[in-house]
């Protein structure tokens, strides 16, 4: 491990013993937050693959109904029963902190309906089919489920992001800062050692002369 550039001096060596005193705090900080990023990191992932399988699940039920309802439906009866939706719906994202990564928060507003509109479907009855209103009601019930995927998904990719780069900072400070700080001072003490064994000798050579 390659030594730093410095002059082998007693404040140079105070300094160094700071620096690595702080590397060394610095490097359980830092090893203490990627603990716990990881751990938190898999319950997120958990969470995912949960959500991610019940909202495959739904949609791939609510598809199935609507395929139904598209093969005994006119193609211009489904297109005029969904054209015009009575739901107003619309994201609000904010943010959260959770170990320094600012992760989404996202809400899904619908817009309250008047008083007078008590259908929870776009279309009346007599030319759709009852798959039509399955596939309609999965799709309501799953869309909430979704939003919650997206905000979990993009938590996931950034705290993800943020461990890799604690992961290098952590394996900086321990593969290469620590060990040339502590070389460094090894160095620096040997020298200071070795300096002051020749002082010692050359102050007992001085003596023994002025003794002759």
């Amino acid at each position: 491990m390659a030594i730093l550039q410095v002059n082998p001096t007693r404040m140079e060596l105070t300094g160094l013993k700071k620096r690595l005193k702080t590397a060394q705090r610095g490097h359980k900080l830092l090893k203490d937050k990627q603990d716990e990023l990881m751990k938190k990191f898999i319950e997120l992932v958990t969470k995912n693959k949960e959500l991610r399988e019940t909202v495959e699940a739904e949609l791939t039920q609510s598809f199935k109904d609507f395929l139904i309802a598209r093969a005994v439906m006119s193609s211009e009866s489904l297109e005029e029963a969904i054209m015009y939706p009575i739901d107003k719906i619309a994201l609000e994202v904010g943010t959260k902190n959770i170990m320094s990564v600012n992760s989404p928060v996202i809400h899904l507003v619908k817009e309250e309906k008047e008083d007078n509109d008590t259908s929870n479907y776009p279309y009346g009855f007599a030319s759709t089919s009852s798959e039509l209103d399955s596939a309609i009601n999965s799709l309501k019930q799953v869309l909430d489920k979704m939003v919650q995927l997206a905000e979990v998904e993009k938590t996931c990719q950034l705290m993800a992001d943020e461990i890799e780069k604690t992961r290098r900072r952590v394996n900086a400070l321990e593969y290469v800062m620590i060990p040339q700080l502590l070389e460094t001072v090894r160095y620096i003490t040997m020298k200071l050692d070795e300096n002051e064994r020749g002082n010692r000798v050359r102050l007992m050579k001085v003596k023994e002369m002025l003794g002759k």
